[in-house]
């Protein structure tokens, strides 16, 4: 059930990464592709890769491998992921156009508003993105995937800035593109912002946002 909230109010903005503020599509379908090359299975199309994005790298190499029972065999094949994915994590991964002027203005809005980043993908990678892609000043925290012991939609993450940030639900938000951040927010009891031109944005008929973006202007202008 979605609800009414005012921008203006709003005083801790937490944000997805993968399909929210960049768009890392190409690299980690490559990666995905690369470990089923290595392990002798056939490549997926990009848009089946993208769909298995934003659980985590764990569940993304699981369902690539079509959920392999041989515990084994599934570590080796995510360890050739995650180390494949290190090496080529910014080969085509970019900022989506108008996402640091939507940050500025949400940050010039309201002097006191913080901003975190809140990605199931593990932590180290995460912020190594957001710090080459020019966007680490933006943000009072960068958590990933295996920063706590619970990944979204458990609440722990957002549960953890609220506290560190001293923002009471009412007055926080977060912004994706799937169902899993909107259940994330929903379950935390903070305000959520769907954004559809992402990796998932037919998920948000699963858990409407209580607001929907279609592009970075519109969510800049949210704030405005």
């Amino acid at each position: 059930m979605t609800r009414p909230f005012d921008p203006q109010a709003i005083k801790l903005v937490i944000f997805d990464l993968d399909g929210t503020l960049i768009d890392s599509r190409l690299d980690l379908v490559h990666s995905v592709n690369a470990m089923l090359r290595h392990f002798k299975h056939a490549e997926l199309p990009d848009e089946i890769v993208a769909s298995y994005v934003g659980d985590g790298a764990p569940m993304l190499v699981r369902r690539a491998l079509g959920d392999p029972n041989d515990e084994g065999f599934f570590k080796e094949a995510l360890g050739f992921f995650l180390g494949y994915y290190r090496e080529h994590k910014l080969d085509h991964t970019t900022v989506y156009e108008g996402i640091p002027q939507a940050l500025e203005t949400i940050r010039a809005g309201d002097r006191d508003r913080k901003m975190a980043v809140l990605s199931n993908k593990p932590v180290n990678p995460s912020r190594a993105i957001v710090e080459a892609l020019g966007l680490a000043g933006f943000f009072v925290r960068v958590y990933g995937g295996n920063s706590f012991e619970t990944k979204k939609p458990d609440p722990l993450g957002v549960k953890t800035l609220l506290n560190e940030t001293q923002t009471s639900p009412e007055n926080s938000m977060i912004v994706g593109d799937s169902s899993v951040d909107v259940v994330t927010g929903r379950n935390a009891g903070i305000f959520t912002c769907g954004v559809t031109y992402g990796f998932a944005p037919h998920t948000l008929c699963e858990a409407p946002p209580d607001v929907t973006v279609h592009n970075p202007q519109e969510l800049e202008a949210l704030f405005r």
